[in-house]
């Protein structure tokens, strides 16, 4: 027992650590799939979305201090009830995800490492039993600081996380693990090479034969039976190769300009997922960097998922010199974490990406 306590705290505290820093590197990250969470088609709890932010930041960092805490052996007792609790919940909700197949991912590492909702579970079902090894070998978790010196290290983690965690958000993520990270071409992201694994499907053919329905399975192919089709059902059995970027256009009226923009060679975005929800201050330095970008021969221009009225209405307002296109709301959050955000492109290939916060920082050729 007092080898598996042993084994289970550092595997524990270790792997909350790792997982709730991961997240604390991008916040608006997670607090993204939590509103995937409390949304009307998942957990229908829509009221928490406009928390999500908040929430997201406290569960990272009560996750990082937990594991910290498990490993100096600080409040053993508290530590491992909270533990406890917090795992009962995430295995709640990865099993809720897996079964009903309502978010494939649950983001319990970011985008540094991708799981699907039966691994997730998978995990956290690992470790509701190492937390209860933990639970019932208590008395072996000894602190492993002198007296009151624990109480030190609680705090300097905390401060620790909560100055990163003003960083991040108030600036981008400081390691970039999603496919628009600087130094990503947009077009080779979005290929596909020749020999990648093509998906699986399995088809349940219904026929009437003689007044009795039956059905024939096959991977495609139309049986060859005698009888009246009835209908068909598709499923797919066997996930193909998904590139790391998928659904990316840069529409207008209709107009896909994604392949002809991407290979301009030198190109500005301005992002904004949602006009609405912007740091309109913001614009005043975007109006500024956009007309430097212009007179120096960049190609201009905007993406967002707001409609047509909201765009100009922005344009207008800020004297603005570039259109807006139209892009999937939940490409452009990943694209970047700032709302707007400005990305500097050659010819398809990500060179700068900043915050609002750093606009002035781009350095333009």
């Amino acid at each position: 027992m007092k080898f598996l306590v042993g084994f289970s705290r550092i595997f524990v505290g270790v792997l909350f650590i790792i997982s709730g820093l991961i997240k604390l590197n991008d916040p608006v990250g997670f607090s993204f799939k939590l509103e995937e969470y409390f949304s009307v088609g998942v957990l229908n709890m829509p009221y928490f979305e406009p928390y999500a932010l908040a929430i997201s930041i406290f569960v990272v960092i009560v996750e990082v201090l937990l594991g910290v805490m498990l490993l100096i052996g600080f409040k053993p007792k508290f530590t491992i009830w909270s533990l406890l609790a917090m795992i009962v919940f995430f295995t709640f909700l990865t099993f809720y995800s897996a079964y009903f197949n309502k978010v494939t991912d649950c983001g319990c590492f970011g985008d540094a490492i991708k799981l699907t909702p039966w691994e997730s579970f998978t995990k956290d079902v690992v470790l509701l039993v190492l937390i209860l090894v933990l639970l019932k070998g208590i008395k072996y978790i000894q602190p492993i600081l002198p007296e009151k010196k624990d109480w030190w290290a609680v705090g300097l983690a905390t401060l620790s996380c909560i100055l990163f965690c003003y960083h991040v958000l108030n600036h981008l993520p400081s390691k970039d693990f999603r496919p628009y990270k600087i130094g990503a071409n947009i077009m080779e992201g979005m290929s596909i090479s020749e020999g990648a694994p093509e998906p699986l499907y399995e088809y349940t053919w219904t026929f009437n034969e003689n007044g009795i329905e039956k059905s024939y399975v096959t991977n495609g192919d139309y049986p060859t039976v005698e009888g009246e089709f009835v209908g068909v059902e598709t499923e797919e059995i066997q996930k193909g190769y998904e590139p790391p970027i998928h659904d990316f256009t840069i529409e207008q009226e209709g107009v896909d300009y994604a392949a002809s923009l991407l290979e301009e060679p030198k190109l500005v975005m301005v992002i904004s997922y949602d006009l609405a929800k912007a740091e309109l201050e913001a614009f005043t330095a975007v109006k500024k960097i956009t007309d430097r970008a212009a007179k120096k021969g960049y190609k201009v221009i905007g993406m967002s998922a707001s409609n047509s009225e909201q765009a100009a209405a922005i344009v207008k307002e800020y004297n603005l010199k570039f259109d807006f296109y139209f892009t999937d709301q939940t490409t452009l959050k990943t694209i970047v974490r700032s709302n707007p955000g400005i990305l500097v492109l050659e010819k398809g290939t990500i060179t700068e990406k900043v915050h609002y916060n750093d606009i002035e920082s781009l350095n333009l050729k």
